[in-house]
């Protein structure tokens, strides 16, 4: 596999598409998860040049951070912290567009402005969640949380397979 899957130029919406098209090719039914989370951080990265994206597995009672590009990040976030914390305890995607306005934001880098959190779903349970940083402003929105909401719902069903 080459990083010329992934297309550079184009609105949102049509790398979010291209991406799309790609899951097959990303996600490998016969490897594990860490992997296909692994290729899902690289791919997006890639395609976006987010500031810091990553995934937390929950573990117990508690995410932790599982394959992630950027800089260093904390490794564990209890349910109902954070806006990670947050979108597993409510199971639903949050959009930040200032996390400095968050109630009870956590920082684990002080150059992240706006976040997206995603939760991974199997059969309606939160198993981990897709945490993207930016480090400007209202960089996240609808398009995004729908094409996230896509990428997490294809890595759930492959949950089932391992």
């Amino acid at each position: 596999m080459s990083n010329q899957l992934f297309v550079h130029s184009g609105s949102k919406n049509e790398k979010y598409q291209f991406l799309l098209q790609q899951i097959p090719t990303l996600l490998d039914p016969q490897s594990d998860v860490i992997a296909n989370m692994a290729n899902m951080v690289a791919a997006l990265k890639e395609t976006f040049g987010f500031f810091w994206i990553g995934f937390y597995r929950v573990e117990g009672e508690q995410l932790v951070l599982g394959p992630f590009q950027g800089p260093i990040a904390c490794t564990r976030i209890a349910k109902g912290k954070g806006v990670c914390g947050v979108a597993w305890q409510k199971a639903r995607t949050h959009l930040v567009s200032n996390v400095h306005e968050f109630p009870g934001h956590i920082s684990c880098n002080d150059a992240s402005k706006s976040e997206v959190v995603v939760p991974v779903l199997v059969s309606g349970e939160v198993v981990a969640v897709l945490d993207i940083d930016s480090d400007e402003f209202a960089t996240f929105d609808t398009i995004d949380q729908e094409y996230l909401e896509k990428i997490c719902a294809c890595l759930g069903q492959l949950y089932h397979s391992y």
